[in-house]
């Protein structure tokens, strides 16, 4: 049982860069510290999605403070997968920069798979490439996956599948039965789960309600998600391998 209270870390935050999000990273920082957060992942989408920043936006992440009003800052972005071999939408050297990297799948950016198989394989690709810790929004109706064969992958890889707490309130609407689906896979497969608020504005910071609802139903064990609290976090970035630099 995860208590709603209890997730102090919120890996999937955007800002105004976005395009279609309406927050400033300090806003971000001041509703999150006053939820009693301990760290945020600003995550805005890849450019390949329509206004989202260019390139020089993530490599330029290095400015940002590693924390403000107490809550601790990492440098991510929400890549868009755009071919069926799995490549992102981000070169290396901004990729390089990011302290976790989160990929999915996305209408008008460029992505022309047509079938669940062609999804499937193009979310193989990304898992398996490297480069990217965290799949975002798997349940997508949009883009049907075999999710058996994600879960396996994804534990296989060390990679965490993320349950999306937007998902069942303002966009991909259809997710839940998906989700559960996820889940039950997840479990199943020994993988690691997320969950995101998604937020596109910074009230919505660390509201995971109706995801931790799901989650609870299925009979998830905490130890399963990724994003308990900073601690938790960081543990898991070590054991991807990556060397997340404080400050």
């Amino acid at each position: 049982m995860i208590e709603k209270d209890r997730l102090k870390a919120d890996l999937h935050v955007h800002t105004v860069a976005s395009g279609h999000a309406y927050s400033t990273v300090r806003e971000i920082c001041g509703q999150a510290s006053g939820k009693g957060m301990e760290l945020v992942a600003i995550a805005d989408h890849g450019p390949s999605m329509p206004g989202a920043p260019y390139v020089y936006h993530f490599t330029n992440m290095v400015s940002l403070p590693r924390e403000i009003d107490g809550v601790r800052i990492l440098r991510s972005a929400e890549c868009n997968i755009i071919n069926t071999d799995g490549e992102l939408d981000l070169p290396d050297k901004a990729l390089e920069v990011l302290d976790i990297v989160h990929a999915g799948l996305h209408p008008m950016c460029g992505y022309d798979g047509e079938s669940m198989e062609d999804n499937t394989r193009a979310v193989i690709g990304a898992i398996e490439s490297g480069k990217v810790d965290v799949i975002v929004h798997p349940g997508n109706p949009l883009f049907p996956l075999d999710y058996e064969t994600i879960a396996w992958v994804a534990a296989s890889n060390g990679v965490a599948l993320e349950i999306n707490n937007a998902s069942f309130m303002f966009v991909r609407k259809g997710s839940e039965d998906n989700c559960r689906v996820v889940i039950e896979k997840a479990i199943q497969n020994e993988a690691l789960l997320t969950v995101g608020s998604d937020a596109h504005e910074a009230s919505l910071v660390g509201y995971f309600d109706k995801a931790i609802d799901l989650i609870n139903e299925s009979g998830v064990s905490p130890e399963v998600i990724v994003n308990r609290g900073e601690a938790e976090v960081m543990e898991f970035l070590a054991g991807r391998g990556r060397r997340t630099r404080y400050p």
